[in-house]
């Protein structure tokens, strides 16, 4: 087994139904933030992280995915006789071997997704990102580091508002150690009054490739899918388990407030542009 996170699941299989129609030929993590999609700040972030394979369960209509970080002959052909730099492409082309896709043929849940790159991960921990969840800057990196001293699973939360404990998996939190908190229960989405704090992990995971071994027994929990937290939640008795609080600002582009608040936040944080979107806000 690896004693290493080589490997890094990327579940984009997903309809995205939060942001239609945009989303009706297009795959939501094709949709741009500033002028990259969705999908590259998740790549970068995994790259950044000393990630090799990029393993990417997808779905009907999503090859626009996989083409993107291909080579484009013509465009670059085009631009060469142009004279025009080609710089602008270069965290957009795959390294040989980097890209990996396997299908989930049917939407059965988080859960599922994962299960389906269980022949590639093969038996060594791995991470999985949601590209949904936009984090700047990237969580994976500290992830690792503190994954590196502890071992086992680690998952990353964040504080949220207790009336939106339903809209995440909540830890029970045992002991604490900076910004490590060991996990002794989670729970997918409690109502508030039900819920054991306050933590909710978000779109990021270092998990052991025992996951799979209860993710093929298919069982379905919230919602009638396959839930990646249960599965995690049967781990917790057996192997270590942790969350980091990690220290990045969170969107949810998966939805619309959270899309359009993420392009206004990258744009403010980049010095080509950031002058005059400024000045455009201040004159609405």
């Amino acid at each position: 087994m690896a004693n290493r996170i080589r490997k890094a699941v990327f579940p984009v299989a997903g309809l995205g139904t939060r942001l239609l129609p945009a989303t009706k030929t297009m795959p939501k993590e094709m949709l741009t933030i500033v002028d990259r999609p969705l999908i590259q700040y998740a790549v970068d972030e995994a790259r950044e992280a000393g990630i090799e394979q990029i393993i990417f369960v997808t779905g009907r209509g999503k090859s626009a995915l996989v083409d993107y970080f291909d080579v484009a002959f013509e465009l670059e052909a085009t631009m060469r006789d142009k004279g025009k730099s080609l710089n602008a492409l270069d965290a957009s082309r795959g390294r040989i071997g980097e890209i990996v896709t396997v299908r989930q043929q049917q939407p059965l849940g988080l859960g599922h997704a994962v299960w389906c790159a269980r022949d590639i991960v093969g038996d060594e921990p791995f991470a999985v990102l949601l590209p949904d969840d936009l984090m700047m800057p990237g969580a994976l990196k500290p992830m690792v580091e503190a994954w590196e001293k502890v071992g086992g699973n680690l998952v990353a939360t964040e504080e949220v508002p207790a009336d939106k404990t339903g809209s995440y998996g909540i830890i029970t939190p045992g002991e604490t150690s900076g910004a490590l908190t060991e996990i002794r229960g989670l729970v997918e989405k409690p109502a508030p009054d039900k819920a054991p704090s306050r933590l909710g992990v978000i779109g990021r995971y270092i998990l052991q490739p025992d996951i799979f071994e209860i993710l093929d027994r298919a069982e379905a929990g919230a919602g009638g899918e396959i839930q990646l937290t249960d599965a995690m939640a049967r781990l917790i008795s057996r192997q270590p388990f942790h969350a980091l609080k990690v220290d990045a600002v969170r969107h949810d582009c998966g939805d619309k407030i959270g899309f359009v608040l993420a392009n206004l936040a990258m744009a403010l944080g980049r010095d080509d542009i950031a002058p005059k979107i400024r000045e455009a806000i201040s004159r609405l």
